[in-house]
C-alpha cells in the first residue's frame, strides 16, 4: 500500500465541554485514597489501575499495556458545585461586561453587529483581525446602561482577583455566572472573539475537572519503603475531600454560611491545582512548608516542560570540566582529558577496509584507550566488551557489524561556552587526546568565547552520525569563524602576550643571534629556513625581528597603517600626511611584498575584535587555511620571544622621581584650593547657575569637573615620566592589557568616586562617612581619592572606593539579566522572519518587511568592517591578473 504523506494546515486550540471531559474518562474518582495496605491502588482512587500503570509488572486495565507503554487514561472528578477556571477569569469578567444580564445578547444594536459581522468576513476570519474587532466590541458594548435588544437595566460588573465577580452590591457566583454565560447565542460568542465550534463561554467555569493519568503525576517508593506522591495528586487529594464534604452538607441540608465556605475552598483547591501562584491567595504548601509545583509551574518559566525539557535538555554524547590554557595547539584543536575521551564513543561500521583496526579495538576492550565499549551485530544483538570473550569476538566479526569505539585525535566536536550569545559561542573543535583532567584551549580562541581560565567550565558535544561531522567541519570549524558574522573582521586572533611579544619581537634595532633566531622558529613547530642574515657584528651573524616576523607574511601582502601605539592623534597617518623621515616611535607600519619594512606589530595588527589590519586582510584575500597557519604560528613564536628575552611587569614600573610626585602633590593642592573657592562663593550665593540646573547641582558638576581635570593632569605628569622603555606601558599602548588610565590611578591618583554618576552623599545624615563633619562639601569629604594605589587608599578614601565598586558590581551582575531578556524577547520577536532569494525579508505569511535585506542589501557577515565589498571590482582585478 502506497505511503500517503499529509502536511498539517492548521492547529486550532478550544475547549474541552463537561461532556468531552466525561467521554475521556475511564474513570470517576470519588475517593482521596491512593494505596491500599498491600501497596494495590484503590478503585476510583487517584492512582485507579484504570488511569494507567507505574509499577513494573502491572497492566493497565483500560488498554492492557504494560508501564512504560501505556500513555497514561484520564479520570473525572464531578464537582459538587461549578468553579471558575482561573486561567479564564479575565475573560470571563469581559463577556458578562458585554452582555446583558437577562438575555445574552452583546448590547449593542443589531445593525452594528451586523455591520462587524460583515467585517469579520471580509477579514476572511484572521485571527489579529478578530481579536481587534472582539476587543473594540466589548468596550462599546460596557458603555451602555440599558440593553438595546430587552430593555433591562445593566448594573456595573465589578471583577475581585482571582475569581469573584460582583454585580452592583450582589455577588455573582460560578452558578450565576455559568448561567449567564450560557445565555450567550453562538452568533454573539463569534464577535466577542470565542469560536463556538470548538469553545463555548460556559465551559470556562467547570462542573467536572479531568483527573490527569498516573503516568503524568508518579508516586516514587523512598529507600525507607514509604510511598511519595506527586505534587498534584497531593493537590488532587484536596480537591475530592472538600468536594465530597461540599457534597454532603449540600444533601443534609447544611446552613447556607458553611456552603458558601466550602464552596469557597473548592474554588481555592482547584485554583491552586492549575497554578500556584495567584497574586491575592496563599500558595498551596507540602508539609515540609513547600510550595506545591502545580500544572502552569510545570509548563512556564526556564526550569519548564518546554524550555527546560523540549528547547533544551540534558543529552547523551556530552561532557562538562573546567578550561585550561594551551598555547601550543592549533585554535581548530581542543585537548581532551583520556577519561573523557574513554567515556564518549562513536559509532563506526565495520568495512574490509577497517576490519582489522576494528579487531585491534575490540582486544582493547573499554579500559585501554583507544579501544571500544560494545560491538553490535547486524541482526541488532549487542555484545558489552566489559564482559565478552574480546578475541572470539575479533575474531569473529566481519563487514556489516558496529563497535562503539573511544574517541581519538581528529575527532571532531562541537565545543559550547554558556551564556550562547552569537554564532561563535558553539564552534567545532579537532580532538587532541591528552593527560589531565581540563579540557585545553588556545588562548586565540578565548574571545568569542568570551572564556578566561578562572574556573569557567564548557561542554564538548561528540556528532554520532557521519552527516552531522561532515557539516560541523565544513561549516563550524573555527579557522571558518575568524571573520565575525556581525561586522565581518576578526573575532578570533592575539591576545595579551601574543601582543606584547611580537611588539618586542618587531621593535627598531631588535635582533637575534642564530643560536636565537633558530630557538624561536623552533618554537613554532613548522620546519623554516633563516633568510640571509641582516648584518654582522663583531664576526656574528645577527638577523633583525622584523624579517622574522616578515616570514609568517603572505609573499603578495601590501600594507600601510598606523599602529596603536601612536599617541599623535592625526598629526601624521590619518591626515595623510606622511613624512619621509621615519616615525620616531616606529609606529607607521609599512609593509612591501610580504615583508615589513617600517613600523611595529601590536593590536592594530593583529588582536581579536580590534580593526586588526594584517589578520584580516589575509584570511580575506588568502582564505581560513592561511589565516589560521598565520595565527598558528605567530602566536607560538610571540610566546617564544618572551620566553626567550623575558618580559614581567613590577613594582617599578609604576615608580616615578620625586620631581614628579612633587608636581603631582602641587596640582592636588592646587585643586583642593579651587574647590574650597568654589564652596565659599556657592554659600556667598554668587556661584553662576547652569540652565536647567539648581544651585547645588550646578556646585557639584563644577566640582566634578576640577577634580576630573586634576586627575588627567596627575596622568599627564606622570604619562611623561613613564616611557616606551616601561613594560607597564607597553603593555597599555600596543593594547595587549590595559589603559594609561591604569597606569594614571596606579602611579598618580586615583581620583573622584562616584555613585550614580554623582559625588557620593547618602551614609549618614549630612555627610557620606562618619568622619566628616555634616554639610562638608570638600572633596576628600566627598569622596575624591588623592592618593595612588602604589602609595595605598586612606581608610576613607577606601570606604568611597568600595561604595563605587560595589555600584560597579551590582550594575554588572543587573545588566547580564536585562540584555539576556531583551536578547530572548528580540529572537522570539524575529524568529519568523527571514530573507527570501529575491532580497526581501517577509514573515511567515509572506508580508514584506524589508524590500531590501538590512536597507543596504549588505550582509554584515561578508561586508568588510560594515562596508559592501564591490564585487565587481573584485572580478576586474583578478581577470586583469
Amino acid at each position: 500500500m502506497p505511503r500517503v504523506s499529509k502536511a498539517i494546515d492548521k492547529v486550532e486550540f478550544g475547549l474541552l465541554s463537561p461532556d468531552e471531559i466525561r467521554d475521556m474518562s475511564v474513570a470517576r474518582i470519588v475517593t482521596a485514597d491512593t494505596y491500599d495496605e498491600d501497596g494495590y491502588p484503590f478503585e476510583k482512587g487517584l492512582m485507579d489501575p484504570r488511569l494507567g500503570v507505574i509499577d513494573p509488572g502491572l497492566r493497565c486495565r483500560t488498554c492492557g499495556k504494560r508501564s512504560g507503554v501505556c500513555p497514561g487514561h484520564f479520570g473525572r472528578i464531578e464537582l459538587a458545585r461549578p468553579v471558575i477556571h482561573v486561567g479564564f477569569a479575565r475573560t470571563v469578567y469581559s463577556l458578562l461586561r458585554a452582555t446583558c444580564g437577562k438575555c445574552g445578547r452583546i448590547m449593542l444594536s443589531e445593525d452594528k453587529l451586523e455591520r462587524y459581522r460583515e467585517k469579520l468576513r471580509k477579514s476572511a476570519g484572521l485571527a489579529s483581525a478578530w481579536e481587534d474587532y472582539s476587543k473594540r466590541i466589548v468596550r462599546r458594548a460596557y458603555k451602555r446602561d440599558e440593553c438595546p435588544h430587552c430593555g433591562a437595566e445593566q448594573e456595573k460588573i465589578n471583577f475581585e482577583k482571582p475569581t469573584s465577580y460582583h454585580e452592583g452590591d450582589k455577588r455573582l457566583t460560578p452558578s450565576d455566572v455559568r448561567r449567564r454565560l450560557e445565555e450567550i447565542p453562538d452568533s454573539d460568542v463569534r464577535l466577542l472573539g470565542i469560536d463556538p465550534k470548538v469553545a463555548r463561554p460556559e465551559w470556562m467555569v467547570l462542573t467536572v475537572l479531568p483527573v490527569p493519568p498516573v503516568t503524568v503525576r508518579p508516586s516514587i517508593t523512598l529507600e525507607t519503603g514509604v510511598r511519595s506522591e506527586d505534587d498534584l495528586t497531593h493537590k488532587l487529594v484536596d480537591v475530592i475531600r472538600i468536594n465530597q464534604r461540599l457534597s454532603e452538607n449540600l444533601e443534609a441540608g447544611a446552613p447556607h454560611l458553611i456552603i458558601e465556605d466550602l464552596w469557597e475552598l473548592l474554588q481555592y483547591h482547584v485554583t491552586t491545582f492549575f497554578t500556584n501562584e495567584v497574586s491575592g491567595i496563599p500558595p498551596a504548601r507540602h508539609r515540609s512548608g513547600r510550595n506545591l509545583r502545580t500544572l502552569a509551574q510545570r509548563l512556564k518559566g526556564k526550569e519548564g516542560r518546554f524550555r527546560g525539557n523540549l528547547s533544551g535538555k540534558r543529552v547523551d554524547f556530552s561532557a562538562r570540566t573546567v578550561i585550561s590554557p594551551d598555547p601550543r595547539i592549533s585554535i581548530n584543536e581542543i585537548g581532551v582529558p583520556e577519561y573523557i575521551a574513554r567515556n564518549l564513543t562513536l559509532p563506526v561500521q565495520v568495512t574490509k577496509y577497517n576490519i582489522e583496526e576494528a579487531r585491534n579495538l575490540i582486544r582493547r576492550g573499554p579500559e585501554i584507550h583507544p579501544g571500544a565499549t560494545s560491538l553490535k551485530s547486524p541482526d541488532g544483538s549487542r555484545f558489552d566488551l566489559r564482559y565478552a570473550d574480546r578475541e572470539e569476538l575479533a575474531k569473529m566479526i566481519e563487514p556489516g557489524y558496529e563497535i562503539e569505539r573511544h574517541l581519538k585525535d581528529g575527532d571532531v566536536v562541537l565545543f559550547n561556552r554558556q551564556p550562547s550569545l552569537h554564532r561563535m559561542s558553539i564552534m567545532a573543535h579537532e580532538v587532541k587526546v591528552m593527560p589531565g583532567q581540563t579540557f585545553r584551549l588556545n588562548l586565540a580562541v578565548c574571545p568569542p568565547y568570551n572564556a578566561d581560565f578562572d574556573g569557567d567550565e564548557m561542554n564538548l558535544h561528540l556528532p554520532q552520525s557521519k552527516e552531522a561531522q561532515a557539516e560541523a567541519r565544513t561549516l563550524m570549524k573555527v579557522q571558518e569563524q575568524i571573520l565575525s558574522p556581525r561586522f565581518g573582521a576578526p573575532i578570533i586572533g592575539g591576545i595579551q602576550d601574543h601582543i606584547t611579544g611580537l611588539y618586542l619581537l618587531t621593535q627598531r634595532g631588535f635582533s637575534l643571534s642564530r643560536e636565537e633566531a633558530q630557538q624561536i622558529l623552533a618554537s613554532t613547530g613548522e620546519d623554516i629556513d633563516l633568510p640571509e642574515p641582516s648584518g654582522v657584528e663583531d664576526g656574528e651573524e645577527y638577523w633583525y625581528g622584523k624579517e622574522i616576523f616578515s616570514l609568517f607574511l603572505p609573499d603578495d601582502l601590501d600594507l600601510t597603517y598606523k599602529a596603536n601605539i601612536c599617541d599623535r592623534g592625526g598629526e601624521c597617518y590619518e591626515c595623510d600626511k606622511w613624512t619621509d623621515e621615519q616615525c620616531e616611535i616606529d609606529a607607521r607600519v609599512v609593509i612591501e611584498g610580504g615583508e615589513l619594512k617600517e613600523g611595529v606589530i601590536d593590536s592594530s595588527s593583529y588582536e581579536a575584535l580590534a580593526d586588526c589590519k594584517v589578520l584580516d586582510r589575509i584570511i580575506k584575500e588568502h582564505g581560513t587555511d592561511e589565516a589560521r597557519e598565520f595565527l598558528d604560528q605567530t602566536t607560538k613564536l610571540a610566546i617564544a620571544v618572551i620566553q626567550e628575552f623575558g618580559f614581567t611587569t613590577s613594582l617599578s614600573d609604576v615608580k616615578i622621581p620625586e620631581e614628579a610626585e612633587e608636581q603631582i602633590k602641587d596640582v592636588l593642592e592646587d585643586a583642593k584650593e579651587k574647590v574650597q573657592d568654589l564652596i565659599e562663593i556657592y554659600e556667598r550665593g554668587e556661584l553662576e547657575q547652569l540652565p536647567g540646573r539648581t544651585l547645588r547641582e550646578t556646585l557639584e558638576m563644577r566640582i566634578m569637573e576640577l577634580l576630573a581635570e586634576t586627575r588627567d593632569k596627575s596622568g599627564e605628569i606622570a604619562e611623561e615620566h613613564l616611557g616606551l622603555e616601561n613594560n607597564a606601558v607597553i603593555m597599555a599602548r600596543t593594547g595587549a592589557r590595559g589603559s594609561m588610565l591604569n597606569l594614571t590611578q596606579m602611579t598618580g591618583v586615583v581620583g573622584q568616586q562616584s555613585v550614580r554618576g554623582e559625588r557620593p552623599s547618602r551614609g549618614y545624615k549630612g555627610r557620606a562617612l562618619s568622619h566628616f563633619k555634616p554639610g562638608d562639601l570638600s572633596g576628600e569629604a566627598k569622596g575624591f581619592a588623592r592618593s595612588s594605589y602604589k602609595d595605598g587608599l586612606e581608610p576613607t578614601e577606601f570606604f568611597f572606593h568600595a561604595m563605587g565598586g560595589r555600584e560597579g558590581l551590582v550594575d554588572t551582575a543587573v545588566r547580564t539579566a536585562q540584555s539576556g531578556y531583551m536578547q530572548r524577547r528580540l529572537i522570539n520577536a524575529l524568529q519568523d522572519l527571514r530573507v527570501e532569494h529575491d532580497g526581501t525579508v517577509r514573515d511567515d505569511h509572506g508580508n514584506i518587511v524589508q524590500f531590501e535585506y538590512g536597507d543596504d542589501y549588505v550582509d554584515p557577515a561578508r561586508s568588510d568592517k560594515g562596508k559592501a565589498v564591490n564585487v565587481d571590482q573584485i572580478i576586474k582585478e583578478v581577470v586583469e591578473e
